[in-house]
């Protein structure tokens, strides 16, 4: 088996050389992708500087390594507890003047959008092993609500948060807008609106 290796740099006191690897392969597939080349094993190792073993030990394939890069950046929303549910869908979206919890560069988003659809094993990868995951909190939200009574029992919430990330993503994929841009952001608020109509359980009649 071929030894580890890196272009020697100056390590940080006390950080664990695991890490410094898993970091350099990962910044290595994102300038990759941020110099629109072609994500292969060796170019990477070129690009780290590290083996090849050492990646194949942390990612079992290119398309596990690739949607491990494509994640980088991104975070697990979380909204807080005292939020009512109408607030939890909102938070971390895209608002004018506010920076999206969470967020990627729109520039690397929309290569993360090329490389998905260019390759659906790539796109299942990512959605199963990152995606999926960062919705979790969102739904547990939605499920409290739904037992609050504030969301109707039939309601799929699964659907619902896929209309909402719909929303956004049809802003970027199919129309070409920013979503910095207040015209688009107001689009998207009253999709939400539809949405948040939908999913809400009918008030009693007194």
């Amino acid at each position: 088996m071929a030894n580890e290796h890196l272009v020697v740099t100056a390590r940080r006191p006390g950080r664990p050389r695991d890490t410094e690897l898993q970091e350099r392969i990962l910044r290595a597939v994102n300038e990759l992708i941020d110099d629109e080349a072609t994500i292969t094993v060796s170019a990477v190792v070129e690009r780290s500087g590290v083996s090849r073993a050492a990646i194949y030990r942390r990612w079992e394939t290119l398309d596990r390594l690739t949607a491990a890069a494509l994640d980088v950046g991104r975070t697990v929303i979380r909204p807080p507890a005292d939020l009512s549910i109408r607030e939890a869908l909102e938070y971390g979206l895209p608002a004018p003047g506010k920076i999206p919890v969470g967020e990627i560069p729109e520039g690397r988003l929309r290569q993360r959008l090329l490389l998905a659809l260019a390759d659906t094993n790539l796109q299942r990868e990512y959605w199963r092993g990152h995606v999926s995951r960062r919705r979790e909190p969102l739904l547990e939200h939605l499920e409290r609500g739904r037992e609050q009574g504030e969301i109707r029992a039939d309601a799929d919430l699964e659907a619902t948060l896929d209309l909402l990330s719909g929303v956004f993503y049809y802003q970027v994929v199919a129309r070409g807008e920013s979503l910095t841009n207040a015209e688009t952001l107001e689009r998207c608020n009253a999709a939400m609106d539809i949405i948040w109509r939908g999913i809400s359980a009918p008030v009693p009649e007194d």
